[in-house]
């Protein structure tokens, strides 16, 4: 397995490409914006692109969907709980003045019930909504891509539209069950792990408390 970090746009979003380095299938995790960089290092990278996964529909992961989806046809992923947000990021976008290219809908929906094969590889899927109502952690091989619900020393913001202060305070619960070891890529920041960020992050360790939660 590699996974290649690309962090773009005005908010620094992580992309990640992942691959199964036995047959060269990937995906792109979180294609937020800088969307020919993304689709010249796919090409770069020489692999064969089989989705894209969102993890949730704020507009800085999916503002670079629609440029990719133009060079790879692709599926793309998204858990139906997000969809009106997906809707809306052109939106989102307006409201911080920024530039923005509608994405195609989605064509596959995330199910904690399916898991996600990428060549040799399988992954699960935890709906995980707080940051967001759809928003879900993928997590396999002792990697968890955690989207906006952890970042090394901190967590995702509760004060957006559709956000929930109580369901990310839940999902949190349900997300330090995974394996101590588990290496977590989140949507913005450095890689952590989540041994780590149970000692040093304060939302993890009992010194703070979610507002509203």
């Amino acid at each position: 397995m590699r996974i290649s970090r690309f962090t773009v746009g005005a908010f620094q979003e992580n992309c990640y490409l992942l691959v199964d380095a036995e047959t060269t299938s990937a995906v792109l995790i979180d294609p937020g914006e800088e969307g020919s960089r993304l689709v010249a290092a796919v090409r770069e990278a020489g692999v064969r692109l089989q989705a894209i996964w969102v993890t949730h529909a704020h507009l800085d992961h999916v503002g670079g969907i629609a440029e990719v989806k133009r060079h790879f046809d692709v599926p793309i992923f998204l858990h139906p709980d997000d969809l009106p947000l997906y809707r809306l990021a052109d939106r989102q976008a307006a409201a911080y003045g920024l530039p923005f290219e509608t994405p195609p809908l989605p064509e596959r929906e995330f199910s904690e019930s399916e898991p996600l094969v990428l060549g040799t590889l399988r992954f699960s899927v935890l709906h995980a909504p707080g940051h967001a109502p759809g928003h879900v952690v993928i997590h396999g091989h002792g990697v968890a891509f955690c989207g906006d619900c952890i970042f090394a020393g901190s967590i995702g913001r509760t004060d957006l539209p559709m956000s929930d202060a109580g369901a990310l305070a839940r999902s949190l619960e349900r997300i330090v069950e995974l394996p101590a070891a588990t290496a977590l890529y989140p949507g913005h920041g450095p890689q952590t792990t989540l041994d780590r960020e149970l000692v040093s992050n304060p939302f993890l360790n009992g010194s703070a408390r979610i507002v509203g939660a």
